[in-house]
């Protein structure tokens, strides 16, 4: 398995840090926060680039607002203690649920465990 696993990093970026990525975090990247997901937060010494290494799934919706706009020089300061002044309505964040148990499904859609009532529809029967 050991032998898999490194091929897969070496030609897929969907399972994790390529060997590449890791070679130049090795060389040029510093570390410069961790989120509540363990995704790990990187810039070059100079300040000009900026990256992330997951952990677990690939997902970019599993970024939070917070370091979104620290990886797109929003901001200058990555968000370490303070976070962002959040509005009473907003939600907290939350991942890309699509293609999973947990996606929305509308009423009358299949996924649901217990469909809308069909009492508005009525079947097309040619004469």
């Amino acid at each position: 398995m050991g032998i898999l696993n490194t091929v897969l990093r070496a030609l897929t970026w969907w399972n994790g840090q390529t060997l590449n990525t890791q070679l130049y975090t090795w060389r040029k990247g510093v570390k410069v926060g961790e989120d509540e997901q363990g995704n790990v937060y990187y810039e070059t010494r100079d300040g000009k680039r900026r990256w992330v290494i997951f952990n677990g799934d690939i997902e970019a919706s599993r970024i939070s607002a917070d370091w979104h706009g620290w990886l797109h020089h929003t901001y200058k300061e990555p968000p370490k203690d303070g976070k962002l002044a959040r509005k009473t309505w907003e939600k907290p964040h939350q991942e890309n649920l699509t293609g999973t148990a947990m996606a929305y499904a509308p009423a009358g859609s299949l996924r649901r465990e217990q469909p809308a009532s069909r009492a508005d529809y009525e079947a097309w029967k040619p004469e």
